[in-house]
């Protein structure tokens, strides 16, 4: 069967991504352009805008279109922001980042998942957007970004990741312990960076996939 990417991408927005109080015009314009299924495995492209998770390697996923789309929107990135992403994955919301900002530095733990993304930005004339194989829970810079972008959820936020926004930056995270966990995005002090919850915005409900290293010890009950 052959299928409409086109037109099945433009099926996702507006009945999928839309309705879900994604209303972006960036955003949205992006979603509509960057095509999905080049980023996906050739078994699964069939399912590339279908409204579910698609599994990579590792037991990691490639989210739903409605919480990419969500993400994207609650970072507001603007075209002279720097971004980081904790995540590469598949590469597609390194591409979807890549259009909305200056450059995107994306961490991926797994080379495998590193060495795919950075190929499939290539095949899509990404580039502004480079992929390092690093764990991003050990990683050092001395760099400061506008944005930071979590693709995998995390138990609690570590301090050295708001050390690397830039004065009023957003970081954009699933927390919590599954399945209760909750999308929120946290905003840089303008003189330091703090976690403060008069700057956290909670943002939606969900369950994701932790981050390697990011989950709470085992909860025994007796």
């Amino acid at each position: 069967m052959t299928i409409d990417y086109a037109k099945a991408r433009e099926t996702m927005v507006e009945q999928q991504v839309r309705p879900w109080d994604v209303l972006d015009p960036r955003v949205l314009d992006v979603l509509a352009t960057v095509p999905r299924e080049a980023f996906v495995a050739d078994a699964h492209r069939n399912l590339a805008y279908t409204d579910i998770s698609l599994p990579l390697a590792h037991g990691q996923f490639m989210m739903k279109p409605v919480l990419e789309g969500r993400t994207l929107q609650s970072l507001a990135v603007d075209p002279t922001d720097d971004v980081l992403e904790i995540g590469a994955g598949s590469g597609y919301l390194t591409a979807c980042l890549g259009r909305l900002a200056r450059e995107v530095v994306s961490l991926e733990i797994h080379a495998d998942l590193a060495a795919t993304a950075r190929a499939r930005l290539a095949a899509q004339n990404v580039l502004n957007a480079q992929v390092i194989q690093a764990d991003a829970l050990n990683y050092s810079t001395d760099r400061r970004f506008n944005a930071i972008c979590v693709t995998g959820a995390v138990y609690q936020i570590p301090q050295q990741w708001l050390q690397w926004l830039q004065p009023g930056g957003r970081l954009f995270v699933m927390r919590g312990r599954s399945p209760a966990m909750e999308g929120i995005v946290v905003t840089a002090s303008a003189e330091r960076n703090e976690v403060n919850a008069s700057r956290i915005q909670s943002l939606f409900e969900t369950d994701l996939p932790y981050l390697e290293g990011a989950a709470p010890a085992p909860a025994f009950e007796f």
